[in-house]
Order: structure tokens, then C-alpha cells, then sequence
């Protein structure tokens, strides 16, 4: 695949690069859309939305989002994406954004804010076919993170940066027309975003409309899309839909995999691959900064930026810049260039770090140490707040693994880490409780460490 020019800051860029009218935009319960069917969905929805120049866009249907972006760009709306829909983030949507409204096709969602329907359209394809285009600078959606305070941070997306975004992804993977992209993760957060609605609409692929949820879903779908099969999730989905096939029962046949979100052990990414015939890549990013670096999780540990981009330590500051990053970001986390500086290696959140008899380390490494054992599926790290009576803290640790025993767990890790750092105590569980989108929310944490009577410090 040839790679697409550079993009011009100054310049337009269209909605769908979908270029024949009779060309698939998307798959819909089971029925292709065609490029001139999504124009004739965008302009008929663009027409009745109200005037406002913020949206907040609830829509389940990828395909309906899909067409709510568009029509909100061709209105020149930013679309708003929170972190959440609770009532606390609500209010602050309407305070950052007092004539916002929202859109959804579920009618069980109700939040305080005006409403406006979401009507699936049946207009006829438009008598010429153009495809809408927007300036670069144009901004098109403002994502949140949640700050230092726990109010919602605003990050503004233009479209040539998103763009640009969305060409790195498609050189890196191969994508364009022809690939079917499959998603587990909601369109309304960052990396669904990007690589389930963005990246099918920039690079001419097919789009899914329906969100992936069950492992019997994923069945489903991939038997019948088209080949070649892009799944886009998250280590949660995952290792959920591959433990729903047993040993002798086959796994659906997909292309590539792509996890994000959370870490993703090589143990795991090794059976997805085994069991699926995929090529599995996870994606490091965040919502600042969109994609950064990928690599190909039983290749190695070292992650390769996405073309254009820089990844460098400043003052122990891990930072982004160049490519799609409009102006050098900090990253939360802990990298290590490589000598040549051409890749890093990850070691987890700043937050995370720790300081245990003078030596420090972080969370996420050790939490990657421990996933790397053969037999471990799953895995977390915890600082419990109290310390020992010889005035220590130790760290604790909860692992999901099926067939091995804690002193086994232990014994491999003691080559892999300092011994001040080893969990007293590790426990064995079923099941982490992480999220859907594979996360591990800290107050999910402690309250596992208390179930198991282990003291109460969280991650920073």
C-alpha cells in the first residue's frame, strides 16, 4: 500500500475516502451500506440537528455514530466525548458547554441535557455524489480525561491532525478498502474512536456497525465478515472470548488483532495468536496525544512510534511530539529509549511508581513481569497502606492462574525482579474485576484487598 501524502495544516480534508458511490462503507445487520446510502444518512441527519455548536453523541450503533459525527462536522459541532454519563460529569458538560445537547438511538438513556432524537434516515442517495470535506484546523470533537482535581479535561481534536492520525495507523497496519474492522470497545471512547469509526472512514475499509459485547458475538460476526478481518479490543474481551472455546472447540479465523487499554501479556497474546491464526498488535496512546507507538506483543517488548512521532525523556519527563501531536505532550508513563532512540520500552504509569528499602520501581512493570509467566493469564500488583512492624511496606499481588501454585508463581518471579519487590502476600483468584474496557479501577482493587485481608494504600 502506497503511503499517503503528508498533510497540510492549511488544507481540507474529505469525511469518507470511500471514492465510488457503490463502494462499502459499512456492514449493518448483516447488509452492506453503501458510500452513497452514508452521505444520504450524514446530509438528511445534518439538516434537522439544532442549531448548538456542542453534542454529545450516545449513539450504541457504530453506524449511527458514525453518521452523527459526520452531520455534526458538516454542521461544524464538536462533539463532546466525557469519560462517563454520571450525573457529577454531566453537569460539568453543561458547564463547560452551556448550549450542548445529545443524541442517542438507545431510548433507555436519559441524562440532563436537551434531547434530540436520533431518526435512522430514509432519504434517497443525493442526485450528485461528493463527499463533504472539512479544514484541517477544523475542531470536530473535544475528548475528556479526568485531571488531578477529578473534573473532566478537555483535549480539542481538529480534523487534519485526526486525519494524519489515521494514516499512521493505516501504514502501520496495512488497512485501506477491502479490510473489515470489528470492534469490542464503544465508539464514544478515545480508542474505539479512532480505530473503529475514524480509521474505516479515513482509509476506504468497512465499518461494523454492532459493538461486539459476548464472546458469541465475536463468533458471529467474524463468520461473517469479509476477509481480511480486523478485530480491534481490549485484553478483557480477549482473553474472555478465548476462554469460551475449549481446547477442541476452534476458534474463529481472523487476520489481525489489535488490544489497547490495558496491558497485554505475551502469555495471552501468544494463545490469541495460536488459537486464531491472527497477527496480534497492541497500540500504546492516550487521550492527549491519540496514538503513539504499537509493537507486536510475542516479537519483543520495545514499541515503535508511529511514523513522524518522537518519544523522549526530558528530565525524567517521558514526552510526544511531531506527526499528528500538534505541540510536544507529556506522557503519563515510564519509557526507556532504546540506544538509537528509535523505540522505547514501557514501564508503566508515573503514578505508579514505587520506592521500597531505597529502590524504585513501578506498578506496571512488575504487573508486565508477572503476566510473562508461563500460566499466568492475568495479574495485578496492590501497595497495601500499612506498613510492617519493622517499618517496610511490602507489596501484595492478585494472579489468575489456572494450574499453578503461588510458590510456583513466586519462583519464577524472583529471577525476573529485586526480592524487595517480590508480593507478600500473592494471592490467587478467578478473576480480576476489571472493566470492559479491561481497566482495573483502584476502588475494584481495594476492595479485593480487603476481601482478602490485606491492607489499604491505593495506586496513586
Amino acid at each position: 500500500m502506497s503511503s499517503p501524502a503528508r498533510l497540510s495544516a492549511g488544507s481540507a480534508h474529505p469525511l469518507l475516502a470511500h471514492a465510488d458511490p457503490a463502494a462499502e462503507v459499512a456492514r449493518r445487520r448483516g447488509e452492506a451500506v453503501s458510500a452513497a446510502r452514508f452521505l444520504a444518512d450524514v446530509d438528511a441527519t445534518a439538516r434537522a440537528l439544532p442549531p448548538s455548536r456542542h453534542v454529545l453523541n450516545f449513539c450504541a450503533d457504530r453506524y449511527n455514530f458514525a453518521v452523527m459525527l459526520a452531520a455534526a462536522i458538516v454542521r461544524g459541532q464538536v462533539t463532546l466525548l466525557p469519560p462517563t454519563t454520571t450525573p457529577h460529569v454531566i453537569a460539568s458538560m453543561r458547564a463547560f458547554a452551556p448550549d450542548a445537547y445529545y443524541v442517542t438511538d438507545d431510548p433507555a438513556i436519559d441524562v440532563n441535557l436537551p434531547r434530540h432524537a436520533f431518526v435512522e434516515s430514509t432519504a434517497h442517495p443525493l442526485a450528485a455524489f461528493e463527499v463533504p470535506v472539512a479544514p484541517a484546523g477544523q475542531r470536530v470533537a473535544c475528548v475528556f480525561t479526568s485531571g488531578s482535581t477529578g473534573e473532566p479535561q478537555p483535549n480539542y481534536k481538529h480534523w487534519g491532525p485526526l486525519v494524519e492520525d489515521m494514516h499512521g495507523e493505516m501504514r502501520r497496519l496495512g488497512v485501506g478498502p477491502g479490510h473489515t474492522i470489528l470492534g469490542t470497545v464503544p465508539p464514544q471512547h478515545m480508542y474505539g474512536f479512532e480505530s473503529t469509526v475514524l480509521l474505516p472512514l479515513v482509509s476506504g475499509a468497512t465499518l461494523t456497525a454492532e459493538r461486539l459485547y459476548f464472546p458469541a458475538d465475536i463468533d458471529a460476526a467474524l463468520e461473517r465478515a469479509r476477509a481480511p478481518r480486523i478485530l480491534f479490543t481490549t485484553p478483557f474481551h480477549l482473553r474472555a472470548w478465548l476462554e469460551s472455546h475449549g481446547p477442541d472447540d476452534p476458534v474463529p479465523a481472523v487476520e489481525t488483532i489489535v488490544s489497547a487499554t490495558a496491558p497485554l501479556s505475551v502469555n495471552l497474546a501468544r494463545r490469541a495468536e495460536e488459537r486464531s491464526g491472527a497477527e496480534l498488535h497492541e497500540i500504546y496512546g492516550c487521550t492527549e496525544a491519540g496514538q503513539v507507538a504499537t509493537r507486536r506483543t510475542t516479537a519483543g517488548p520495545e514499541w515503535l512510534p508511529l511514523e513522524g512521532l518522537r518519544v523522549w525523556n526530558a528530565g525524567g519527563q517521558a514526552m510526544v511530539a511531531g506527526g499528528h501531536v500538534e505541540e510536544p505532550t507529556r506522557l503519563a508513563d515510564v519509557i526507556e529509549p532504546t540506544p538509537d532512540g528509535t523505540r522505547f520500552l514501557l514501564h508503566g504509569r508515573t503514578a505508579d511508581l514505587v520506592n521500597i528499602a531505597g529502590k524504585r520501581n513501578s506498578i506496571g512493570y512488575l504487573d508486565h513481569q508477572l503476566t510473562a509467566i508461563a500460566g499466568v493469564e492475568d495479574a495485578a500488583f496492590f501497595l497495601p497502606e500499612e506498613a510492617e512492624p519493622d517499618g517496610v511496606t511490602r507489596l501484595a499481588a492478585f494472579a489468575v492462574a489456572p494450574g499453578l501454585t503461588a510458590p510456583q508463581i513466586l519462583a519464577e518471579l524472583r529471577a525476573r525482579i529485586d526480592p524487595v519487590f517480590l508480593p507478600r502476600p500473592l494471592v490467587l483468584v478467578e478473576r480480576l474485576p476489571r472493566q470492559l474496557t479491561g481497566k482495573l479501577p483502584r476502588a475494584s482493587l481495594l476492595d479485593l484487598a480487603r476481601a482478602h485481608g490485606i491492607g489499604a494504600r491505593t495506586r496513586g
